[in-house]
């Protein structure tokens, strides 16, 4: 060290600098070579590293490489430089002012440390881009984690600057922390229990970006736009946003509609209310006109037992919804009776349409009953329909 200040000073009284002033006209050089240096370097890694290591990933098959080397990545890189750089020079300019060198330096090894979390940052983002490119990892909840991550890298830098600051071990301040542990914890609860819902909902794949969830009691029902660290933001069909805490879901139940999507097929389980008065033993008429229209064969008209229009209809149902261009043949199609109440007989249709797009299976279902209600008639059965005003006036109209 004391070679180079002398050699310096020897160059800067050649250049005619009196000897008064070369003690700090050496530092001040020293400092500017630094800066220059820095500089430099810092330049020559951003034009001319920088644009190689892109030109390389970009002619690979792979595609990881073109995120963990992107422009981002390799610009929160480049910010470690000058702080590295400067941390290991300053000694050549303050080695005989160690309190304003310490100072420096300090303030060096802070800057390392927030560009290193930079880093991490900027690392993690790539890796979340990565993931959901990724098939299998595309549906996976991993924001939460990495999100989790990088909170971990914040307090593991601010606890580095705090020892920076005072002069004391890391590990000192982590032993000095552990008294505190449940100060933290009630601090950082929702992260925490976050963390853990967040491993529970993508270890036993419960959630997926993209699906379709009923929360009925917070007021959710749309599909999952994003899961972070303390939140799952549901989109409503009506547009609105409905954010929930992640362990809401593992500790309470939820509807996921995934397993209908994936099904290819979406239910139709809707009943008619029968009017009971209408249900009879069909007279010979009505079973010829039955054979005629090709809804009983002739065997069963001229069976011995009697046959009930009800049970005709169901028949027909049954065969309307087996034959109907756009139900799901390999799902239940069944026509049932519920238990009968004081609106009339419930008669329930239960089939799957062959799509779970929500626009064609309502023009499907509505098609269906559509159907069924205006072949009602035709059974000699009728509909339970409690009387609206203008019946009860055309009663009295009628006396």
């Amino acid at each position: 060290m004391t070679d180079l200040n002398n050699f310096i000073a020897n160059q800067l009284t050649h250049l005619g600098i009196s000897p008064e002033n070369t003690s700090w006209s050496v530092r001040l050089t020293i400092i500017v070579c630094i800066i220059l240096v820095t500089y430099i370097a810092t330049k020559i890694f951003r034009h001319l590293v920088m644009p190689t290591i892109q030109k390389i990933t970009s002619r690979t098959k792979a595609t990881w490489d073109d995120y963990l080397f992107n422009h981002k990545m390799l610009k929160s890189f480049s910010r470690m430089i000058p702080p590295i750089l400067l941390f290991f020079q300053l000694p050549l300019a303050f080695s005989d002012s160690p309190v304003l060198l310490d100072f420096l330096q300090k303030a060096c090894s802070i800057y390392i440390v927030i560009t290193t979390l930079m880093l991490i940052n900027c690392f993690l983002n790539s890796l979340y881009e990565i993931s959901i490119e990724h098939e299998a990892l595309r549906n996976r909840p991993l924001k939460g984690i990495y999100q989790m991550i990088n909170l971990i890298a914040i307090g593991i830098g601010f606890i580095l600057i705090i020892s920076i600051l005072i002069n004391e071990n890391a590990a000192t301040i982590l032993a000095g922390l552990g008294a505190s542990a449940a100060v933290l914890m009630l601090i950082f609860k929702d992260s925490i229990l976050g963390l853990v819902a967040g491993v529970q909902l993508s270890a036993n794949d419960m959630l997926r970006p993209g699906d379709w969830i009923t929360v009925s009691k917070y007021g959710a029902d749309g599909y999952v736009i994003e899961v972070t660290l303390t939140t799952v933001k549901v989109q409503n069909f009506d547009k609105t946003i409905t954010t929930i805490p992640p362990y809401i879901l593992v500790s309470d139940s939820f509807q996921n509609w995934r397993g209908m999507r994936e099904s290819g097929g979406r239910r139709i389980k809707r009943w008619i209310n029968i009017d009971m008065n209408t249900i009879h033993f069909c007279k010979e008429d009505e079973i010829k006109y039955f054979v005629t229209k090709g809804w009983i064969t002739e065997e069963e008209a001229q069976s011995q037992q009697p046959t009930v229009n009800l049970h005709i209809f169901r028949n027909y149902i049954q065969q309307y919804l087996a034959g109907h261009p756009r139900t799901n043949k390999d799902m239940m199609i069944m026509v049932r009776q519920l238990q009968p109440t004081a609106e009339g007989l419930p008669l329930e249709i239960y089939c799957f349409t062959d799509t779970t797009e929500w626009l064609e299976y309502e023009q499907i279902q509505g098609d269906i009953f559509n159907h069924i209600l205006a072949i009602l008639p035709q059974f000699g059965l009728r509909i339970f329909q409690r009387p609206a005003g203008n019946d009860l006036t055309t009663i009295t109209t009628t006396k």
